[in-house]
């Protein structure tokens, strides 16, 4: 019984390369790009519904982009939802399924050392330790965990032997 429980505990993962970890970063930017740009497309249409009823005016500002881009309080607004966009994205998908697509892809999921999916407070940690992703070019410890994945207190894995 005591040998079954040791073998159980021990597991043996392979942990990602800066290569894998970067390849996944980078299929991850052009999904987030592509919501963002939805998301942008999104407030512009708001802002034009606005202006249409009235709500808003423009004022000095040419058109919604420049409103939007130019007026300090709508501006700060709009990073602000940008940024929780983005936020969102990795919170629920690292949350949910261990993995963002760009993770999928290149056969990588993020964990406790336990295996289970992280938790959101782990989520928030991971991103504003990440560096904007920088944080992965420190990964050269012995299980190549990232600072964020330090910090977060998870791991990032393959999740297919690679030959």
């Amino acid at each position: 019984m005591q040998k079954k429980k040791q073998q159980q505990t021990t597991v043996s993962h392979q942990y990602p390369s800066l290569l894998r970890r970067l390849g996944a970063w980078f299929y991850d930017t052009l999904i987030v790009t592509a919501i963002l740009m939805v998301a942008g497309a999104l407030a512009m249409a708001i802002v034009a519904t606005l202006l249409a009823v009235g709500v808003l005016t423009l004022g000095d500002y040419q058109d919604a982009s420049a409103y939007l881009m130019s007026n300090p309080t709508a501006s700060m607004l709009y990073s602000a939802y940008l940024a929780i966009v983005i936020i969102g994205f990795y919170s629920y998908f690292w949350t949910q399924a261990g993995q963002t697509l760009g993770m999928r892809a290149w056969k990588l999921k993020l964990q406790n050392e336990d295996g289970s999916h992280i938790k959101i407070t782990q989520a928030f940690i991971r991103i504003a330790t990440s560096a904007f992703g920088l944080g992965n070019l420190l990964a050269f410890n012995n299980k190549r965990r990232s600072i964020q994945d330090i910090m977060a207190e998870c791991e990032m894995i393959v999740t297919e032997k690679v030959h």
